[in-house]
């Protein structure tokens, strides 16, 4: 099995990593990396608690996507969305709101949340269901989550308006 380096900057910081054909960006950023946030469900694709951000903000698949994809590119996983000791506004509305249960799916639905509002600032109804449409969750649903949703704009309004005083 051929080895590849490549470089990938997760969560803002730059790794220069040794990467066989076959590992997918999962792997990497578990077994090699070591964030043991994004979480391995299906392997197919089929769940969605794998997802991740990339550079763009959008959703990415991380088990079905090769890693050597992604050399010389930036990912956001769910440990890199808190900034200077403070969860994103995305996280704090989930837990306002319960939008978790048992917690396995929340990695991959908060990030596909942050995906949505990332291109949604205020997204209808129909774009939270297209942009959750790829994440399981059985115990919520995605009634907590989509509240969770449409709480994150206020959110970054109330903190915009208190750094602003």
């Amino acid at each position: 099995m051929a080895k590849h380096m490549m470089t990938l900057t997760v969560n803002g910081d730059v790794y220069e990593l040794m990467v066989s054909d076959n590992q997918t960006l999962l792997d990497v950023i578990r077994d090699t990396i070591r964030l043991k946030g994004t979480k391995r469900g299906c392997t197919t694709g089929a769940c969605g608690v794998c997802c991740v951000n990339n550079a763009k903000g959008e959703a990415v698949l991380s088990c079905i996507t090769h890693a050597l994809e992604w050399d010389g590119e930036s990912i956001t996983t769910i440990e890199g969305l808190e900034a200077n000791g403070e969860l994103d506004a995305i996280q704090k509305a989930f837990i306002e709101f319960g939008a978790v249960q048992c917690g396995f799916c929340t990695p991959g639905v908060i990030m596909s949340a942050k995906a949505i509002v990332n291109k949604y600032p205020e997204p209808t109804e129909e774009q939270m269901n297209a942009g959750l449409a790829g994440v399981l969750c059985r115990c919520t649903g995605h009634v907590k989550v989509k509240e969770a949703v449409r709480q994150d704009h206020e959110l970054r309004e109330a903190a915009r308006h208190a750094a602003a005083k």
